[in-house]
């Protein structure tokens, strides 16, 4: 017993052992949670990773490349087999000449037998068929058209996280803002009561600093209650678990000098995953006309049959002898009218070409519509940012300017108030201006086509 115990310990450990291993191995590649603070970029990537939209795009892609693979099928060589068995309930009857009395009347002649069974095995090539060409001459078509979807839907995910990540950045710097208030008015209080305490002024003063207190904390509330919100937008986005904090990297500085953007760019229609999409939708409405041409041209395939038949009146000795035969030979299938449907194919088949060819008039206009009204709002949004900057700066030079001249009983308490909330406002209004100007930039990199994806 002394010796059992340990080794039962340490079977028990190790069992526990490589469960803990093979969990921790498995949260490892399913990307459970994001440990160091997250950059938009590190953001984007653990969505590639785990937004189910994601792998349903990736999955798509992949039954788009079957159903080509499941089309090629059919260029190679086709084996089937059969088998029947038969019993006769009744022989058929032949009328056959009397063969020793030809001028007489023919005699009725059972003929068959009582059991019948067969195995026949066919070997079919195809030489030509329509369906089978333009499966092989679409196929790159077809997969890219595939590639293309997905990337189209990852570029709108790209910008949609993007701008949430954006968003709650914007908020968490509210908040941030907010609490410096707060801080401020705290210590504007203690000194409004202080004064008040000494005789040196009245109880009017400690009453504002504590309403405008109160309504910052009721602020400070309903900013964090944002927060939580937007950062639930953002998990949502990225697939990441509800449940499990999310770190973000608020590098604000780094924000603020990639505000830039060339504003002499022109729109590159190629560069839109949009245009290149209907652009491959396009070669397959082309290739879609020829399929219906083709339909004037004959089936044409090769055929090998094999066939083991067995016949016998007694079903104990039906398969003691086998009578095999076989074939070789084309088979050709040509529809000669079909009342004129192949014709009214065609002509709808040139007239979906016709209209996707001016859906390409039609996106390269949004396309230049997009870009102009992204572009006048990044250079609105630019300069407005440029002016809230210096009011932050006015705002912040008043309400130092005011507050000395309170210490010194020049100004009275409502005028540091009022300058507290201009300094307050002058710099949420600049956050503001700021994370709309980088929303701005996105929709005109987007309109540019500059948005990169690579999954």
């Amino acid at each position: 017993m002394k010796m059992r115990l340990p080794v039962g310990r340490a079977i028990l450990f190790t069992a526990i052992f490589q469960l803990t291993v093979l969990n921790m191995v498995h949260a490892q590649e399913s990307g459970a949670i994001i440990i160091d603070s997250a950059t938009v970029t590190d953001c984007i990537k653990y969505a590639f990773k785990n937004q189910p939209l994601v792998r349903q795009l990736k999955l798509d892609e992949e039954l788009a490349r079957q159903d080509i693979r499941i089309a090629l099928s059919d260029w190679l060589p086709q084996l089937n087999a059969s088998g029947s068995l038969q019993k006769n309930l009744k022989l058929p009857v032949i009328y056959l000449p009397n063969f020793s009395d030809l001028t007489g009347p023919k005699m009725p002649v059972t003929t068959g037998v009582n059991y019948n069974s067969g195995i026949s095995f066919n070997l079919s090539q195809a030489i030509f068929n329509r369906d089978v060409y333009i499966a092989g001459s679409t196929a790159p078509l077809v997969r890219k058209q595939a590639t293309q979807t997905t990337k189209s839907a990852l570029t709108d995910l790209v910008v949609q996280i993007s701008k949430a990540y954006y968003d709650v950045l914007l908020s968490v710097e509210q908040l941030g803002i907010i609490q410096e208030d707060i801080d401020r008015l705290t210590k504007s209080q203690h000194d409004a009561l202080a004064s008040f305490q000494s005789g040196i002024t009245d109880n009017i003063d400690y009453k504002r600093a504590t309403i405008s207190l109160n309504n910052a904390i009721a602020e400070k509330r309903g900013a964090e209650e944002a927060i939580k919100s937007k950062i639930s937008v953002l998990k949502q986005l990225m697939g990441y678990p509800d449940n499990k904090e999310l770190p973000l990297k608020n590098n604000h500085a780094s924000m603020r000098s990639g505000i830039l953007l060339d504003t002499l760019q022109v729109p590159d229609f190629n560069g839109r995953i949009e245009y290149q999409l209907l652009k491959t939708n396009i070669s397959l409405q082309r290739a879609n006309i020829l399929y219906n041409k083709l339909s004037f041209l004959p089936n044409l395939s090769g055929f090998a049959d094999y066939n083991i038949n067995y016949q016998n009146d007694q079903f104990s000795t039906l398969y003691n002898k086998s009578f095999p035969n076989s074939a070789i030979g084309l088979t050709i299938g040509l529809p000669i009218f079909q009342g004129t449907k192949r014709m009214q194919n065609i002509r709808k088949a040139r007239l979906g070409y016709e209209r996707l060819s001016l859906d390409t008039l039609r996106l390269r206009d949004q396309i230049s519509s997009e870009y102009v009204q992204a572009m006048a709002g990044y250079k609105s949004y630019l300069a407005a940012y440029r002016e809230t900057l210096k009011n932050v700066d006015i705002a912040r030079e008043v309400y130092n300017t005011i507050r000395l001249q309170y210490s010194q009983g020049i100004k009275a308490y409502i005028e540091v108030i009022v300058s507290e909330a201009d300094l307050m406002s002058a710099r949420i209004n600049n956050l503001n201006a700021l994370y709309t100007l980088m929303f701005s930039k996105l929709d005109v990199e987007r309109a540019l086509g500059r948005i990169s994806v690579d999954y």
